[in-house]
């Protein structure tokens, strides 16, 4: 009796495991590319199609000139709160591991990268609320590399 009633519900789970990718299968034939057009086809028109009625799609969105600082700044505020966090600013410091390897064996205990990244970041904190405003992020700025004057 055991072994008829799970033949059973063995048997009925494989008809409908049958039936639901027999119906996967035609959706995908549905939704495949239709064939390539020949050359006996019709040509295709030169200019787009037009939208029906007075139909006007949203404006592209204007591109706002970001100072150098800005540009800087937000590469940091992933959130755009115009805040950076201690957590959004420890993100992205791996140049940061590359400088403090000082003897270039790429091997940095954890200890020494986190120390020296967050005494840069209180360093910049002025109030001390855990968060940069833009004009704290910006004292945390890289020095500019010296030009020679000429190269001799």
């Amino acid at each position: 009796m055991k072994g008829l009633v799970l033949g059973s519900v063995a048997t009925l789970g494989l008809v409908g495991l049958g039936l639901f990718w027999w119906q996967g299968r035609a959706e995908v034939e549905q939704g495949a590319p239709p064939p390539l057009a020949t050359e006996s086809a019709v040509p295709l028109p030169d200019t787009p199609p037009v939208a029906p009625g007075d139909a006007i799609g949203p404006e592209p969105p204007q591109a706002t000139e970001l100072t150098r600082e800005q540009q800087r700044f937000f590469r940091y505020d992933r959130n755009r709160d115009w805040r950076i966090t201690r957590t959004e600013m420890l993100s992205t410091r791996s140049d940061a591991f590359r400088k403090l390897d000082k003897d270039g064996n790429n091997l940095l205990d954890f200890e020494e990268w986190a120390v020296a990244t967050v005494d840069k970041f209180e360093g910049a904190d002025n109030d001390g609320d855990n968060e940069l405003t833009p004009g704290e992020f910006a004292t945390t700025a890289p020095k500019p590399a010296k030009k020679r004057s000429c190269a001799c």
